[in-house]
């Protein structure tokens, strides 16, 4: 039975929303609260194995991210993995994944920038090596083999770390969790499945969630974790009317098992888009998955025809939006990326073309290997300001300070989950004044896994930290160095 009235309803049952009703859950002494998801399941959607790259990113292979941003992902990535490694071995194996990992410079320029970049990582990330060409080989044979013994290559990398992740049966597992933390302490915890939330309106103190099913649900605090729909709602309530979304689109491609983990390449610093890699699949046997392409697509879901419409509505094409294109297109390397990328979802002629952007990866493979991965590949909801008429690179938080937050989290949203649902724990406790176990949530998130619970670098969120107002723009500029548009999670 449904709650007459919620303490805290979140909107959007993916791996952050679901993420945020377990921390509510365990961790608070709320009387009730609820989650609605429109689908008949959670985490479907972008949250999915096959529609993003199933990774934990920690920040020590990921080139494109500064050593504070890794300082910060560290620590996020290492509550995932806490939370994982705390469960039954049986229900954490369906959950995170051990692989190897390595992103790998080809030529001079490349390895002399992953030697600068080891040098300064090294002492964040003690697990990660320096690996010279025999070394690669060992971990990865199909990199070495086929290639030129002149041509140099040079990789950062560890072998025994988790590294990937079922970001759906995370989800399940948080929504399991919560359901049974809630129930132990008299708490209402109720998951609205099959449920589409139709309009948001405040009366009073009370936020009015508009649903077909369930009718209207109540609610003192809401959190809105829905992808690109966030900015729809936040749109339709007037707030974040300077923002605009670019949903960006990312295909995979399957080639036999060449690879035992994950391999990286470095980012182009002059895109904004993730690089390649080649991923282990955590759902197909068998195959490497390399990618992902990046390309926009007028869909706020990628296989969700009827989503274009709400597209239009949230895209809010004006001067300011044209301005953010133009800036991109005057860029050579970005134009040359946009038409190389639409040629990808070309059938017949992408997969050759793909075949030339991982060779270098694996130069044994032959383009007869590579197949499209059809049915493959998510949206990410990149947002630009119209303000400051630039892209609003990593996630973005639109929090009027009303007691409504809407989130909409690009890569790494999935790693970042229980880290995004922090910062949304605080903000709820400062509207509502309920308590928060800081040293249960301590224990449990960031004690275990040592290497990576990075406690010194990144001190626990406290409520006097956190501030309303719609704080966008000021977390922009701390995040949007080393972040990419991309649909790795």
């Amino acid at each position: 039975m449904a709650a007459t009235t919620y303490d805290v309803l979140i909107v959007g049952g993916g791996v952050s929303g679901t993420a945020l009703l377990y921390e509510l859950a365990r961790y608070t002494d709320l009387k009730a609260i609820g989650l609605v998801e429109k689908y008949d399941k959670v985490a479907i959607v972008n949250s999915h194995g096959r529609n993003n790259s199933q990774t934990i990113h920690c920040g020590d292979i990921e080139t494109n991210y500064t050593l504070e941003k890794a300082r910060t992902t560290k620590r996020t990535a290492g509550m995932v993995i806490n939370f994982g490694t705390k469960l039954p071995d049986e229900e954490r194996d369906h959950i995170i994944y051990r692989y190897p990992k390595m992103v790998l410079g080809v030529g001079d320029k490349q390895c002399d920038f992953l030697r600068k970049r080891f040098d300064t990582f090294s002492e964040l990330f003690p697990k990660m090596r320096l690996l010279e060409r025999d070394d690669i080989a060992a971990q990865e044979p199909k990199v070495v083999e086929g290639r030129d013994p002149s041509e140099k290559i040079l990789a950062l990398g560890s072998t025994d770390e988790y590294t990937a992740v079922n970001y759906t049966t995370l989800s399940e597992a948080f929504v399991k969790y919560a359901e049974q933390d809630a129930a132990k302490k008299g708490m209402t915890c109720d998951l609205h499945l099959s449920t589409p939330v139709h309009g948001i309106e405040k009366e009073g103190d009370l936020f009015k969630v508009t649903t077909p099913n369930r009718g209207t649900l109540q609610a003192r605090y809401v959190v809105v974790a829905a992808g690109g729909h966030s900015l729809l709602f936040a749109h339709q309530m007037g707030y974040g009317l300077d923002k605009s979304c670019l949903p960006m689109a990312g295909s995979f491609y399957f080639t036999p098992k060449v690879l035992n983990g994950k391999v990286y390449t470095i980012q182009n610093e002059n895109l904004p888009f993730a690089a390649v890699h080649g991923d282990p699949d955590v759902l197909v046997d068998g195959k490497t998955r390399f990618g992902p392409t990046a390309l926009m697509l007028p869909l706020l879901e990628r296989y969700n025809s009827k989503t274009f419409t709400e597209f239009l509505r949230v895209f809010r094409f004006d001067s300011s939006v044209a301005k953010v294109f133009w800036d991109l297109l005057k860029v050579r390397d970005i134009r040359n990326y946009v038409f190389k990328n639409f040629l990808y979802e070309v059938p017949v002629l992408r997969e050759k073309l793909f075949y030339q952007s991982i060779k270098s990866i694996v130069p044994s493979l032959r383009s007869e290997d590579v197949e499209f991965a059809k049915g493959f590949g998510g949206v990410r909801p990149q947002l630009i300001d119209k303000s400051a008429k630039k892209l609003v690179m990593g996630e973005a938080k639109i929090d009027p300070g009303t007691g409504i937050v809407f989130n909409m989290t690009p890569s790494p949203g999935g790693t970042s989950c229980l880290g995004n649902a922090e910062k949304d724990l605080y903000l709820a406790q400062q509207y509502l004044g309920f308590n928060i176990d800081k040293e249960a949530f301590e224990r449990d998130l960031l004690m275990g896994e040592v290497e990576l619970r990075g406690l010194d670098e990144a001190p626990q969120m406290s409520p006097e930290k956190s501030s309303h107002g719609e704080n966008l723009d000021r977390e922009q500029e701390k995040e949007k160095a080393g972040k990419s548009v991309g649909p790795g999670a």
